[in-house]
């Protein structure tokens, strides 16, 4: 591996997109840290310190602690989320989007720009109730977090905030276009690592006070590796269904005729149903957060609510898991059409082994990617869920669960794949060459 990671600078192109996707994710934290105009900082990080292990915990999470500082990124990547959660629901529903859709390129361009147009409205909605949020919030000894209520500092906040979600998503389709891997998990997932060091930090900290004992931690430990192991071994496992291609006849040459073999994953739609069920679920509770302290004690049912949909709580967990296995089985039908690739092999002349070419084709491989998204839904859901109520029941002062690990550890491996698939079409030893994981065929 550290040969094959030598050869990366031996490419010129590859070192260029490795360093482009560097520098553009420097400029996003160095972003994080861009305070928001009209804040009280120090009245806003009492309330923070108050809040940990809440809601406001998870969203921090993936804002790379933007919230915790309201900075110019504290949306974060969010909106764009939820906008490309809605027009890929609206692509089922409305027939022009469907016809978007299957235009290629050009459809695919109006599709984006559609999604960017939902972004902003998002982000506004959000940075508006974020704005009237703060103005109702107290720090820790009651002082005021927003130094000059009313409508200037409502409509800078929505400015900024929106501006600031916008330039997120530019930095993220730049790194995607020029850089290395997708530039939206990226940025996702340079906001989780940031946030390690702290946590790390502080669980030693809790360890040398007294507060947590040396068996937790390490069990702790321990959990998260045998997280990371099952990640890797689920998110490169394939089902592969072997095709074969019968011999054609084209003047005096002869082609086809070998055995290849049509690769499945277990989990098709990677890191994709996490962050879309995290971004549902956090959507309406975020304005929900910010209602007025004497609005919510006079409406008690509505506090029960939101309590029994916060972080590790059951019905969140339950509903968390429903998004996830919905994502899993909408993102495959999506990206991966049974038909299309039916209709190609046929055309080139390839048929599986006992199945007849066509649509009998297309109804095999949809069962077996039924099937095996199944399985990978359960895993996904397993991994997000699972750890994050251990970290619960051992009290752990901030908010890392499979979630993040899931996000951390697909995303490097696809940023691996891709910077492996640049080296070996130049003809260089790729990053893994040995200890490959495979899955079973048949």
């Amino acid at each position: 591996m550290i040969s094959g990671a030598q050869n990366i600078f031996k490419i010129p192109e590859l070192k260029r997109r490795i360093l482009i996707t560097f520098v553009f994710l420097a400029i996003y934290r160095v972003g994080v840290h861009i305070p928001t105009p009209g804040i009280n900082g120090d009245a806003l990080a009492s309330f923070f310190a108050q809040a940990k292990g809440t809601l406001f915990s998870l969203i921090d999470m993936f804002s790379g602690g933007a919230l915790e500082r309201l900075s110019v990124f504290a949306l974060g990547i969010m909106p764009y989320i939820s906008a490309s959660i809605i027009l890929q629901l609206l692509t089922v529903v409305v027939p022009y989007l469907e016809r978007l859709q299957k235009e290629g390129e050009i459809g695919r361009k109006k599709i984006v720009q559609y999604t960017r147009y939902g972004t902003v409205v998002l982000s506004m909605v959000q940075g508006f109730g974020i704005a009237i949020g703060l103005e109702n919030m107290r720090g820790a000894a009651g002082e005021m977090i927003v130094l000059a209520p009313g409508w200037s500092f409502r409509i800078l906040t929505v400015v900024t905030l929106t501006a600031g979600t916008a330039f997120i998503m530019w930095l993220g389709e730049q790194i995607t276009e020029r850089g290395i891997g997708n530039g939206i998990s990226l940025i996702i997932f340079a906001g989780i690592v940031a946030r390690m060091p702290n946590a790390i930090a502080s669980t030693f900290e809790l360890l040398r006070i007294g507060q947590m004992n040396v068996i937790v931690v390490l069990a702790l430990i321990v959990v998260m590796i045998l997280v990371v192991a099952v990640i890797i071994f689920f998110e490169t496992g394939q089902r592969r269904i072997p095709v074969q291609y019968a011999k054609r006849i084209v003047g005096r040459k002869v082609y086809g005729g070998q055995s290849t073999h049509l690769p499945l994953k277990l989990n098709t739609s990677g890191v994709i149903p996490p962050i879309f069920a995290s971004s549902i679920l956090m959507f309406p509770l975020t304005i929900a957060n910010f209602l007025p302290k004497p609005w919510l004690e006079a409406h008690p049912w509505v506090q029960a609510l939101l309590n029994s949909l916060g972080p590790g709580a059951l019905l969140y967990n339950l509903l968390y898991v429903a998004f996830i296995i919905f994502f899993c089985y909408f993102y495959t039908a999506v990206t991966f059409n049974p038909n299309d690739v039916a209709e190609n092999m046929k055309k080139f002349g390839g048929y599986i082994p006992g199945i007849r070419p066509g649509q009998k084709t297309s109804e095999y491989i949809d069962k077996v990617l039924t099937r095996i998204t199944l399985g990978g839904a359960i895993y996904v859901a397993v991994i997000c869920v699972l750890p994050t109520i251990l970290i619960g029941k051992f009290n752990v002062p901030f908010y890392f669960g499979g979630t993040a690990l899931l996000i951390v550890v697909g995303v490097a491996l696809d940023t691996v794949q891709q910077i492996e698939a640049h080296m070996l079409t130049r003809h260089y030893e790729g990053l893994m060459k040995k200890g490959r994981l495979k899955g079973r065929r048949g």
